[in-house]
């Protein structure tokens, strides 16, 4: 189980539970083709973004397998939200989870993803004791490999079109770390 203390910390971050008004910038986020680009969900209009935002605003807590952690990314500087993260429990007999993220593009290549990465690897680490995250992300999505490689996680896998992602055969990478790893590092 793993209830966080809220607000989270970064040196540049504020990683939060997702509040109702979140929604003008959750949306300047989802409604973007470039964001969505590598995503299973197309551009987002306000409905869309006001539905999935209402899911994010339940999940601030981690209380058992299968459920996931939804954080909003903010600048420390000036409380802009920037940036969607996620940490999902899997399993807890694997001591298994994943970690995942989505940027505004404005705010691209200034590691706030590497950033927030290392905060959700040590959610889950420290926090709930996983003994194994992944990161799972579409062939294409350099940027975000880079990310996951800067944390210490190594890419497992390149799956080939393995699937159908709108209207296109996708491969996918899939990045994991180790708890001993990652307490080696750090």
């Amino acid at each position: 189980m793993l209830k966080p203390s809220y607000p989270i910390r970064t040196d540049r971050l504020i990683l939060r539970p997702f509040t109702p008004d979140d929604l003008d910038s959750l949306h300047a986020i989802h409604s973007r083709p470039d964001v969505a680009r590598y995503l299973y969900w197309e551009p987002r209009d306000t409905e869309q973004v006001a539905e999935a935002l209402k899911t994010k605003t339940t999940q601030s807590a981690l209380l058992e397998p299968g459920q996931a952690l939804a954080l909003a990314v903010e600048l420390a500087t000036t409380g802009a939200l920037i940036g969607d993260a996620m940490l999902f429990w899997h399993s807890d007999q694997h001591r298994s989870g994943e970690i995942g993220y989505i940027f505004h593009p404005g705010h691209h290549g200034r590691g706030y993803a590497t950033e927030t990465a290392e905060a959700l690897l040590r959610l889950g680490f420290d926090g709930l004791d996983l003994h194994r995250i992944t990161g799972r992300l579409d062939g294409r999505n350099d940027a975000s490999a880079q990310v996951l490689q800067r944390v210490g996680m190594r890419r497992e896998a390149h799956l080939v079109e393995n699937e159908m992602v709108k209207g296109e055969w996708t491969d996918e990478l899939i990045y994991a770390i180790l708890q001993r790893q990652w307490r080696a590092r750090h």
